[in-house]
């Protein structure tokens, strides 16, 4: 989008985050709700958690990928700084920039991710000792099974240190310096900012569908195993 004179700085606005973008980030926030929703509602919702668990782990590939083949401020590269410009943002020598992440905001990206594909990971081998169990379940030893289990549940645990860290960052961000944060990541755009001018929806399309199919075949393809109890 190119700005015109006209075009006053507070009003004129341009597009930043793409539609693939933001359709990733909210379908995470209701795939993410649904599983911590449906595994802490019994037993008889596993199918459910499994389910919710497939969709992070196609939009964690997702977006894996598109910071790299994405529109300019969906890529790693445009937002991911040294450990300098971390303690440089800290100690408030940095600006926050108009439009991207700031370089504790790409920290935090980065570890959010790195959290979920753990957690999406751990999720496909894990099981519950009694009757459910992950796809790949099959793949491993009950020992190995077993401590990926644990692994799940202690990220889960941390996972939601990350929520919360997330929410609060945004509250402050928007209440206090009133960045528009939220509003931004829902229409994608911004004021007083070089916009990108195409958001490769096409691309997104072929890497989604691309993701589903190999997970299918992956699940498919797992050997069937019944749950080991111990007692």
């Amino acid at each position: 989008m190119t700005l015109s004179p006209a075009d006053g700085p507070a009003t004129a606005t341009a597009l930043v985050w793409d539609w693939p973008l933001r359709v990733f980030h909210w379908a995470l926030v209701l795939a993410v709700a649904g599983s911590f929703a449906t595994h802490y509602a019994g037993m008889e919702w596993f199918d459910w958690h499994r389910r919710c668990g497939y969709v992070a782990a196609v939009l964690i590939g997702f977006r894996l990928a598109w910071g790299f083949v994405g529109p300019r401020y969906s890529r790693f590269s445009s937002f991911l700084r040294g450990p300098r410009a971390v303690i440089e943002h800290l100690r408030g020598r940095q600006p926050y920039p108009k439009a991207g992440h700031n370089p504790v905001g790409a920290v935090s990206v980065l570890v959010f991710l790195a959290s979920l594909a753990l957690q999406t990971g751990t999720g496909l081998f894990a099981n519950d000792e009694i009757a459910n169990a992950g796809p790949f379940y099959g793949w491993v030893t009950q020992e190995t099974s077993n401590r990926l289990t644990g692994l799940h549940d202690l990220n889960s645990t941390a996972l939601i240190v990350l929520i919360a860290m997330h929410l609060a960052a945004i509250a402050w961000y928007d209440g206090r310096r009133r960045l528009g944060l939220v509003r931004a990541f829902w229409t994608g755009r911004k004021a007083g900012v070089e916009g990108i001018r195409a958001s490769r929806g096409g691309l997104a399309l072929v890497i989604v569908v691309a993701l589903i199919v190999a997970l299918t075949l992956a699940i498919r393809a797992a050997p069937e195993a019944s749950v080991n109890v111990y007692f």
